[in-house]
């Protein structure tokens, strides 16, 4: 009988990485909840997480910790689609963070297999689904159901941006990772180019929104306290999240098996969904949990039913954020968005 030698240092690194990244993942939908409460002005929150992580990513990348693709204007245009793509992902999430709860949120995320085995079968010419595929899509919907119809926080601002997300990120599965895949960014390349693209388009979006009018007058207001410590340590904790689960997202996918990966995320949805439920009392009721609970089961089915033997991600992940394609990288990289822009997850 053989004896599988574990090398100490290596275990102890890989479980770091996947604990780091599971607290990030599963802690990143409540801190940016929890931001968007001190701090109602989504435009200015996103485009200062923005700003955090292409200046780290930068910053790193000089200090020799990481190597990233050189920033040009004419690999820019051509990924300008992906970063609308994914700008308006965040954005709409924000948006349904802030006129909604946490497990709203994770609820409308879990249901993105839906549209995507939809999309992957009008639109992609794909098979039909498999019998189990249809089993946990139909699970997931129930789910869905249920919890919307027992939502006692239902409102109509609120679902037409759950909707909007759901539609932009479920985009960002099916058709942003075929584009990027061709234009040969490291992962640390694609996080530079995705969060300064969309920084750049931060203001055009306020002006749009007419939100620099609600931050010009909070800045002129002496009644409104915009820099308000809790402000201030909310928004500052949504911005270090961001960019750390840039790195441990990253790090733990190469570190661990795609399988792993997964398991890791679907983990992650249970530890947020608890973790919003036990530090304070913007959750669902308790029918609601349990229709959480069935969409996120149904979830694992469907990831199930669609991996094959191989360990390639599920086509239920979106790749957006941390997938690549380099020399040195050769695995896709799946992005809870939470996403490695660190945003709200993505």
């Amino acid at each position: 009988m053989s004896v599988i030698s574990v090398d100490p240092k290596q275990y102890y690194a890989t479980s770091s990485l996947l604990i780091g990244y599971a607290l990030c993942s599963s802690l990143l939908a409540v801190i940016n909840k929890f931001a968007i409460t001190k701090f109602n002005y989504p435009g200015l929150l996103t485009a200062l997480q923005y700003l955090t992580s292409a200046l780290g990513v930068w910053v790193l990348g000089k200090l020799g910790f990481l190597h990233h693709d050189a920033f040009t204007w004419e690999t820019a245009k051509k990924f300008l689609p992906a970063a609308l793509v994914f700008y308006l992902a965040i954005f709409t999430n924000t948006n349904l963070l802030r006129h909604a709860n946490v497990d709203t949120f994770i609820v409308f995320r879990s249901c993105t297999p839906i549209l995507v085995a939809l999309a992957d079968t009008v639109f992609r010419k794909q098979k039909c689904p498999s019998k189990l595929t249809f089993l946990s899509l139909l699970v997931i919907l129930g789910g869905a159901v249920g919890y919307v119809a027992t939502d006692n926080g239902f409102t109509l601002t609120a679902y037409s941006w759950a909707f909007a997300y759901l539609v932009t990120i479920t985009t960002e599965m099916v058709y942003i990772k075929h584009m990027v895949t061709n234009l040969g960014l490291n992962t640390w390349g694609f996080v530079l180019y995705n969060n300064l693209l969309s920084l750049m388009m931060a203001p055009p979006f306020w002006i749009i929104t007419g939100e620099y009018v609600e931050v010009f007058a909070a800045l002129g207001s002496k009644t409104d306290n915009f820099f308000a410590p809790g402000a201030f340590f909310a928004v500052s904790l949504s911005c270090v999240f961001g960019l750390l689960i840039s790195f441990f997202g990253f790090a733990a996918r190469k570190a661990v098996s795609a399988t792993a990966f997964t398991v890791t995320g679907v983990v992650n949805k249970f530890l947020t969904g608890a973790i919003n439920v036990m530090i304070w009392d913007k959750h669902a009721s308790p029918f609601g949990l349990i229709c959480l609970l069935m969409t996120i089961v149904g979830g694992v089915f469907y990831q199930q039913s669609v991996t094959g033997p191989s360990s390639a991600p599920s086509k239920g992940e979106s790749l957006l954020p941390k997938q690549t394609h380099s020399e040195n990288d050769g695995d896709d990289f799946e992005n809870e968005n939470q996403g490695v822009s660190g945003k709200l997850v993505i």
